[in-house]
């Protein structure tokens, strides 16, 4: 007999979903009407021995709770913070996730919504649609990214790959990250305040958890100023979304580009309304050889796991 596995949510590669069905009995919560879940839930939550869920979606200790014979939660995508993990750690119960295949992919969102907000281009892609350029409107410069200062606060392998591309452009790069990170040749700053005081663009990569929630908050945005931008692709409950709306809209901060937010799909109509902002979807590992990638990693872990062997990617 297969293991039976709770599906919570579709992968978009094909090849994938072909294997979990045949590696596994699968359950797919996703596509049962939003109103018939909870019943449909009970009739299979007590087969249920591994759950596939996603970072945005995870899991609670209610859900869990459930599920009687559960032994691993595999995420496909890389956060794990709304994943319950004091209750699966008390379980017992395994948690992977899919680092590492998606770094480039997410540092090049990053370079792109940085250059997108430095070369204005949604104000000049709407100069263009609405007749402004043939109508001889003045078009005020943009800004040049060589020498600027391009602070990262987080610095695990997307915030070192978004270096990488940062310093291609000619940037200066610094970090900030509680622990300094050891083995490279990028400054740290000696906080995250410090960090933006120093940035003209402050990338956001750090994970997102209870401890980090808020910690770019109105002083930190103060700090970046009305020069500076803020650029999201990591957590939205990292940054203090009405200090943000605030900040853009007092001009005290000069523009943010965003993939992430607070309430996701849920972007506030104050943020959605400004003309000093940037706005993507949370499309960061939105590539089809991406998602590919994930989602064979999560079949891999589950597989790993069911014939006994050690995990691909285990979450501490």
């Amino acid at each position: 007999m297969k293991p039976e596995v709770l599906v919570y949510a579709a992968s978009q590669s094909a090849s994938v979903m072909a294997q979990l069905e045949q590696y596994f009995d699968c359950y797919h919560l996703w596509q049962q009407p939003a109103e018939e879940r909870a019943a449909w839930l009970e009739g299979v939550a007590g087969r249920v021995r591994a759950v596939l869920t996603t970072g945005g979606i995870g899991i609670t200790a209610a859900q869990l709770a459930q599920l009687p014979k559960v032994e691993i939660v595999a995420v496909n995508g890389i956060g794990t913070d709304a994943v319950d993990l004091d209750a699966t750690r008390a379980r017992g119960v395994a948690v992977t996730n899919t680092p590492g295949v998606l770094t480039d992919d997410v540092a090049d969102l990053a370079l792109t919504l940085l250059l997108s907000a430095a070369r204005r281009l949604p104000a000049l892609d709407f100069y263009v649609r609405t007749g402004a350029w043939e109508a001889g409107k003045p078009l005020a410069p943009a800004r040049a990214l060589r020498g600027k200062v391009c602070g990262i606060y987080g610095f695990g392998r997307i915030g070192q790959a978004i270096a990488l591309r940062a310093q291609a452009f000619g940037m200066q790069v610094q970090y900030f990250q509680p622990r300094a990170k050891e083995g490279v040749d990028v400054p740290r700053a000696a906080s995250l305040l410090a960090l933006a005081e120093a940035s003209d663009y402050l990338v956001v990569a750090a994970p997102g958890s209870p401890a980090t929630r808020h910690t770019v908050d109105a002083a930190v945005l103060a700090a970046l100023g009305p020069q500076g931008t803020l650029v999201n692709i990591a957590r939205g409950s990292l940054v203090d979304e009405e200090a943000l709306i605030t900040a853009l809209r007092d001009r005290t901060l000069g523009m943010a580009a965003l993939d992430v937010f607070a309430d996701e799909p849920r972007v506030p109509a104050a943020l959605r309304e400004l003309d000093n902002v940037v706005l993507t979807p949370h499309v960061g590992s939105l590539t089809v050889e991406t998602r590919h990638a994930m989602g064979q990693l999560v079949v891999d872990n589950l597989r790993a796991h069911f014939a006994g062997q050690p995990l691909l990617t285990p979450v501490d």
